[in-house]
């Protein structure tokens, strides 16, 4: 399922880019490939501040007798940092074949928001992971671009309910991201604790 909904985004992706340059001018071709590239950031990120909040409260409401629960917090970093690894091979494949400087200025319309999401792999660093509050503050950026997308659909007097529906869609496909990658740091989790554990017999 977590490589299907991959896959699905990468094909949405694909097929939007090729039916663009057929409905819409140079100019508004250029934005619509922004908001397409910001859409694909938020679909990674947006969903983890909630998750986030829930594990803690679930992790902090534990008490000391589960250490397991006590410490799903501390993994919140790395299910995190996988998103920014899937994130950047995402990238990747996009630009594939031509990695060139050219390629890349051609077709990265937000370059700062992308190098800001791809810092999020900084957060295998031990030192950065066992800090759960800047992951928490770098996913912020991208679930306050879908904030202020709701924001603008629901007062503004031309809204349109199409992105209203899509940013929701967007919101709800990230959630389920984010919960597959921190189940899949706490599965990895789990059988490293059990092979130490193994060894030690």
């Amino acid at each position: 399922m977590f490589f299907y909904y991959l896959c699905l985004l990468n094909q949405c992706n694909l097929a939007l880019k090729q039916l663009a340059p057929l409905l819409i001018t140079d100019y508004m071709d250029s934005n619509f490939f922004a908001y397409l590239q910001r859409l694909e950031m938020m679909a990674f990120f947006s969903g983890y501040p909630l998750i986030y909040f829930v594990i803690l409260y679930l992790s902090g409401n534990q008490q000391s007798k589960n250490n397991f629960r006590n410490n799903l917090s501390s993994l919140l970093p790395f299910a995190y940092a996988l998103l920014g690894t899937l994130y950047m091979v995402l990238q990747l494949k996009n630009l594939y074949p031509d990695y060139s400087f050219e390629n890349i200025k051609l077709r990265v319309h937000q370059p700062y928001l992308k190098i800001w999401g791809l810092l999020s792999i900084l957060f295998w660093i031990p030192a950065l992971g066992k800090k759960p509050v800047f992951s928490l503050l770098h996913s912020l950026v991208f679930f306050f671009f879908l904030v202020l997308d709701l924001f603008f659909q629901l007062f503004s007097s031309s809204a349109d309910r199409n992105i209203l529906r899509n940013d929701m869609k967007i919101y709800t496909g990230s959630l389920i991201l984010n919960l597959i990658a921190f189940a899949m740091i706490v599965f990895a989790s789990f059988l490293k604790a059990y092979y130490k554990k193994y060894l030690k017999l």
